[in-house]
Protein backbone atom coordinates (compact mmCIF):
# COMPACT_ATOMS: atom_id res chain seq x y z
CA UNK A 1 0.00 0.00 0.00
CA UNK A 2 3.04 1.95 0.75
CA UNK A 3 4.58 2.05 -2.25
CA UNK A 4 1.64 2.76 -4.44
CA UNK A 5 0.83 5.79 -2.54
CA UNK A 6 4.66 6.74 -3.29
CA UNK A 7 4.49 6.13 -6.92
CA UNK A 8 1.14 8.20 -7.12
CA UNK A 9 2.10 11.33 -5.10
CA UNK A 10 0.80 14.45 -6.50
CA UNK A 11 1.13 17.90 -4.77
CA UNK A 12 -1.65 19.68 -2.80
CA UNK A 13 -1.56 23.31 -4.41
CA UNK A 14 -2.82 26.25 -1.73
CA UNK A 15 -5.98 27.66 -2.30
CA UNK A 16 -6.28 29.44 -5.84
CA UNK A 17 -7.75 33.23 -6.25
CA UNK A 18 -7.16 35.91 -3.79
CA UNK A 19 -6.31 34.52 -0.79
CA UNK A 20 -4.23 36.26 2.46
CA UNK A 21 -0.96 33.79 2.24
CA UNK A 22 1.89 35.58 2.02
CA UNK A 23 3.69 35.61 -1.57
CA UNK A 24 6.65 34.03 0.43
CA UNK A 25 4.92 31.07 2.07
CA UNK A 26 3.46 30.35 -1.60
CA UNK A 27 6.57 30.23 -3.45
CA UNK A 28 8.11 27.96 -0.42
CA UNK A 29 5.28 25.52 -1.16
CA UNK A 30 5.66 25.24 -4.62
CA UNK A 31 9.50 24.75 -4.10
CA UNK A 32 8.89 21.99 -1.60
CA UNK A 33 6.04 20.07 -3.58
CA UNK A 34 8.66 20.81 -7.29
CA UNK A 35 11.38 18.73 -4.74
CA UNK A 36 8.84 16.19 -3.63
CA UNK A 37 7.71 15.85 -7.01
CA UNK A 38 11.40 15.38 -8.53
CA UNK A 39 12.51 13.16 -5.43
CA UNK A 40 9.15 10.53 -5.96
CA UNK A 41 9.19 10.84 -10.14
CA UNK A 42 13.69 9.53 -9.86
CA UNK A 43 12.50 7.25 -7.50
CA UNK A 44 9.65 5.61 -9.70
CA UNK A 45 10.80 6.01 -12.74
CA UNK A 46 14.76 7.13 -13.02
CA UNK A 47 16.74 9.84 -13.30
CA UNK A 48 17.01 9.71 -16.97
CA UNK A 49 13.13 8.61 -17.38
CA UNK A 50 12.36 11.57 -15.16
CA UNK A 51 11.14 15.11 -17.19
CA UNK A 52 10.50 19.03 -16.08
CA UNK A 53 6.72 18.12 -17.78
CA UNK A 54 6.55 14.98 -15.35
CA UNK A 55 7.52 16.96 -12.20
CA UNK A 56 5.81 20.19 -13.05
CA UNK A 57 2.57 17.47 -13.53
CA UNK A 58 3.42 15.80 -10.50
CA UNK A 59 3.83 18.95 -7.83
CA UNK A 60 1.30 21.13 -9.42
CA UNK A 61 3.17 23.99 -10.23
CA UNK A 62 3.13 26.15 -13.41
CA UNK A 63 6.49 25.69 -15.66
CA UNK A 64 7.48 29.37 -15.37
CA UNK A 65 7.14 28.97 -11.49
CA UNK A 66 9.53 25.78 -12.06
CA UNK A 67 11.98 28.01 -14.11
CA UNK A 68 11.79 30.74 -11.25
CA UNK A 69 13.53 27.92 -8.80
CA UNK A 70 15.78 25.66 -10.86
CA UNK A 71 17.86 25.80 -14.13
CA UNK A 72 17.00 22.91 -15.16
CA UNK A 73 15.99 19.17 -14.02
CA UNK A 74 19.83 18.65 -12.49
CA UNK A 75 19.61 21.68 -10.91
CA UNK A 76 16.32 20.66 -9.22
CA UNK A 77 17.77 17.06 -7.94
CA UNK A 78 20.87 18.54 -6.70
CA UNK A 79 18.83 21.16 -5.03
CA UNK A 80 16.84 17.77 -3.33
CA UNK A 81 20.03 15.69 -2.69
CA UNK A 82 21.72 19.21 -0.28
CA UNK A 83 18.15 19.52 1.79
CA UNK A 84 18.23 15.88 2.35
CA UNK A 85 22.19 16.00 3.15
CA UNK A 86 21.49 18.43 5.70
CA UNK A 87 18.91 16.41 7.69
CA UNK A 88 21.14 13.13 7.13
CA UNK A 89 24.37 15.33 8.70
CA UNK A 90 21.87 16.35 11.69
CA UNK A 91 21.05 12.58 12.92
CA UNK A 92 24.52 11.34 12.09
CA UNK A 93 26.02 14.12 14.21
CA UNK A 94 23.28 13.67 17.40
CA UNK A 95 25.43 11.71 19.31
CA UNK A 96 27.65 14.77 19.74
CA UNK A 97 26.17 15.08 23.02
CA UNK A 98 27.05 11.62 24.19
CA UNK A 99 29.28 11.29 27.50
CA UNK A 100 31.65 8.95 25.58
CA UNK A 101 33.15 9.12 22.63
CA UNK A 102 32.49 5.26 21.41
CA UNK A 103 28.25 5.88 22.49
CA UNK A 104 28.23 9.04 20.31
CA UNK A 105 29.57 7.13 17.87
CA UNK A 106 26.41 4.37 18.58
CA UNK A 107 24.38 7.16 18.46
CA UNK A 108 25.47 8.57 15.26
CA UNK A 109 25.48 5.37 13.14
CA UNK A 110 22.01 4.29 14.21
CA UNK A 111 20.55 7.81 13.20
CA UNK A 112 22.57 7.81 10.08
CA UNK A 113 21.01 4.29 9.15
CA UNK A 114 17.61 5.52 10.10
CA UNK A 115 17.56 8.48 8.32
CA UNK A 116 18.07 5.98 5.26
CA UNK A 117 15.32 3.65 6.22
CA UNK A 118 12.38 5.77 6.79
CA UNK A 119 13.17 7.20 3.48
CA UNK A 120 13.15 4.61 0.74
CA UNK A 121 12.21 7.17 -2.39
CA UNK A 122 14.82 9.21 -1.55
CA UNK A 123 17.70 6.16 -0.71
CA UNK A 124 16.77 4.46 -4.21
CA UNK A 125 16.78 7.99 -5.94
CA UNK A 126 20.29 8.70 -4.46
CA UNK A 127 21.65 5.42 -4.44
CA UNK A 128 21.05 4.10 -7.62
CA UNK A 129 20.26 7.05 -9.84
CA UNK A 130 23.49 9.57 -8.47
CA UNK A 131 25.62 8.49 -11.38
CA UNK A 132 23.06 8.69 -14.02
CA UNK A 133 23.25 12.40 -13.36
CA UNK A 134 26.42 13.18 -14.40
CA UNK A 135 29.66 14.48 -13.05
CA UNK A 136 27.95 17.71 -11.38
CA UNK A 137 25.86 15.37 -9.39
CA UNK A 138 29.33 12.95 -8.29
CA UNK A 139 31.03 15.99 -7.87
CA UNK A 140 28.39 17.67 -5.30
CA UNK A 141 28.69 13.94 -3.46
CA UNK A 142 31.97 13.90 -2.78
CA UNK A 143 31.08 17.52 -1.51
CA UNK A 144 28.65 16.23 0.97
CA UNK A 145 31.34 13.45 2.02
CA UNK A 146 33.93 15.91 3.61
CA UNK A 147 31.83 17.28 6.47
CA UNK A 148 31.80 13.03 7.47
CA UNK A 149 35.43 13.42 7.28
CA UNK A 150 36.08 15.75 9.32
CA UNK A 151 33.44 14.98 11.83
CA UNK A 152 35.18 11.25 11.94
CA UNK A 153 38.68 13.02 12.46
CA UNK A 154 36.82 14.95 15.11
CA UNK A 155 35.89 11.93 16.91
CA UNK A 156 39.57 10.60 16.24
CA UNK A 157 40.53 13.63 18.38
CA UNK A 158 38.23 13.42 21.10
CA UNK A 159 38.81 9.35 21.64
CA UNK A 160 42.30 10.49 22.50
CA UNK A 161 41.29 12.61 24.74
CA UNK A 162 39.13 10.39 26.55
CA UNK A 163 41.18 7.22 26.52
CA UNK A 164 45.19 8.81 26.28
CA UNK A 165 46.49 4.83 25.69
CA UNK A 166 44.81 4.77 22.41
CA UNK A 167 47.77 4.66 19.31
CA UNK A 168 47.55 6.99 16.99
CA UNK A 169 44.53 7.00 14.30
CA UNK A 170 45.53 6.00 10.95
CA UNK A 171 45.97 8.90 8.29
CA UNK A 172 43.35 6.97 6.14
CA UNK A 173 41.24 6.10 8.84
CA UNK A 174 38.21 8.20 8.60
CA UNK A 175 38.02 8.29 4.58
CA UNK A 176 37.95 4.86 5.02
CA UNK A 177 34.95 4.91 7.57
CA UNK A 178 33.11 7.29 4.89
CA UNK A 179 33.65 5.29 2.13
CA UNK A 180 33.06 2.57 3.56
CA UNK A 181 29.65 2.95 5.17
CA UNK A 182 28.27 4.85 2.49
CA UNK A 183 28.69 1.87 0.20
CA UNK A 184 27.49 -0.59 2.25
CA UNK A 185 24.56 1.78 2.39
CA UNK A 186 24.39 1.70 -1.25
CA UNK A 187 24.31 -2.39 -1.68
CA UNK A 188 21.80 -3.01 1.12
CA UNK A 189 19.65 0.00 -0.99
CA UNK A 190 20.02 -1.51 -4.18
CA UNK A 191 19.41 -5.08 -3.44
CA UNK A 192 16.01 -4.12 -1.48
CA UNK A 193 16.66 -4.39 2.06
CA UNK A 194 16.82 -0.88 2.94
CA UNK A 195 13.77 -1.36 5.75
CA UNK A 196 16.44 -3.58 7.12
CA UNK A 197 19.39 -0.91 7.47
CA UNK A 198 18.82 -0.43 11.16
CA UNK A 199 19.84 -3.77 11.90
CA UNK A 200 23.30 -3.19 10.74
CA UNK A 201 23.75 -0.96 13.34
CA UNK A 202 25.80 -2.49 16.03
CA UNK A 203 27.97 -4.30 13.33
CA UNK A 204 28.45 -1.18 11.45
CA UNK A 205 29.57 0.99 14.93
CA UNK A 206 31.78 -1.95 16.11
CA UNK A 207 33.80 -1.36 12.67
CA UNK A 208 34.18 2.41 12.62
CA UNK A 209 34.74 2.11 16.73
CA UNK A 210 38.07 -0.19 15.82
CA UNK A 211 39.19 2.35 12.88
CA UNK A 212 38.96 5.15 14.93
CA UNK A 213 40.74 3.28 17.69
CA UNK A 214 43.38 2.19 15.59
Amino acid sequence: MTQVAEQRWRGTPLPPGRHKIPRSEVRASQRERLLRAMLEEVAEHGYAGTTVPRVIAAARVSRNSFYAFFKDKLDCFLALCDEEAVGLFDEATAGATEPAWREAVRRGVAGYLAYWQERPAFSRAYFTEMHAAGPAAIAQRERQSEPYRRLFSALGDRARVEEPDLPPMPALASRMVVVGVTEMVAEEVRAGRTARLSELGDEVTDVIVALIAG
